[in-house]
């Protein structure tokens, strides 16, 4: 039985989409099921994209004569990096397909976002174009929503049609949990009365650090956030405990001064969301007067 089990292991290391996957660089790629590669209509119209098409099929799925010359096999070996990457990115948008890489995602295995106030979140690769050897992957950050290029040089070589242009966004759509929240909510400041009369309560103190604590866990992983982001959504909805709502965001300055039309755009929408957060506030008291009459 040991020696059946040592050899199945051995074998499964053998594969071709083994070796690959464990190969420098190719780290963004999950593992494709062996049932899509050999169901024919997942590769519908791949013939024409790849050339030696059938027999790079064959070195996929290890079925390749072992007779064919080196010179031929080389080209074979580089076509069958194209299909693979190819089938991958209709791999990866179907269920089983969200599902691997969505565990890649919450190991950051595709990297984190430089930008400082993203903190750290992870990020999701993303093509330009279906089309190959049109443009390189980028890596695209649910929380600012921008795209970046892949710190390493091999990451950054691999083809951008490999993953799509849809995957992304697929993947939060069908995992909405995962949308990262991009307003921080804090509780009430301090009045005036009670650090002149009493100082502050313990309550609000715990109410404080249990907000920052929550944050700070919520940028520690894309997992955590889940769970997190869903508790300060809740708390936001609760009109008896008004909270505030602060968007992080860097404000242009020259020489300590706003730049004056990018600050009168700042100004504006932070009174349009004042507006809004105002009448979304209203709306709730009224609805919950009207529940209570």
């Amino acid at each position: 039985m040991e020696e059946l089990s040592s050899g199945s292991s051995d074998y499964a290391a053998s594969t071709w989409i083994a070796w690959f996957l464990s190969t420098k660089g190719n780290e963004y790629f999950c593992e494709i099921d062996e049932d899509y590669i050999l169901d024919r209509f997942n590769l519908t119209g791949l013939n024409t994209e790849v050339q030696h098409y059938t027999y790079a099929l064959d070195l996929i799925t290890d079925a390749l004569d072992e007779n064919v010359n080196e010179l031929h096999r080389e080209q074979i070996e580089t076509q069958a990096r194209i299909l693979y990457g190819l089938i991958h990115a209709r791999f990866i948008v179907t269920t089983h397909g969200l599902a691997k890489m969505l565990e890649k995602f919450k190991r950051a295995d595709f990297g984190r976002c430089p930008r400082v106030l993203c903190y750290q979140q992870p990020l999701l690769p993303v093509g330009l174009s279906e089309f190959p050897f049109q443009s390189p992957v980028r890596l695209y950050c649910p929380r600012c929503e921008d795209l970046y290029r892949p710190k390493s040089s091999r990451h950054g070589a691999l083809d951008g049609a490999f993953f799509g242009s849809s995957f992304p966004h697929m993947l939060l759509m069908v995992y909405p949990h995962m949308i990262p929240t991009k307003v921080t909510v804090l509780p009430p400041p301090i009045s005036i009365a009670q650090k002149q009369y009493g100082g502050v309560s313990a309550d609000i103190l715990h109410q404080r650090a249990a907000a920052l604590e929550r944050r700070g866990e919520c940028l520690a992983s894309a997992g955590e956030e889940t769970d997190q982001s869903g508790n300060v959504n809740d708390r936001s909805l609760d009109v008896s405990a008004p909270v505030d709502f602060v968007y992080e965001r860097v404000v242009p300055r020259i020489f300590g001064y706003p730049v004056h039309e990018t600050s009168q755009l700042m100004a504006w929408q932070d009174r349009q969301q004042k507006k809004q957060t105002a009448t979304i506030t209203n709306f709730r008291q009224q609805k919950l007067h009207s529940g209570d009459a």
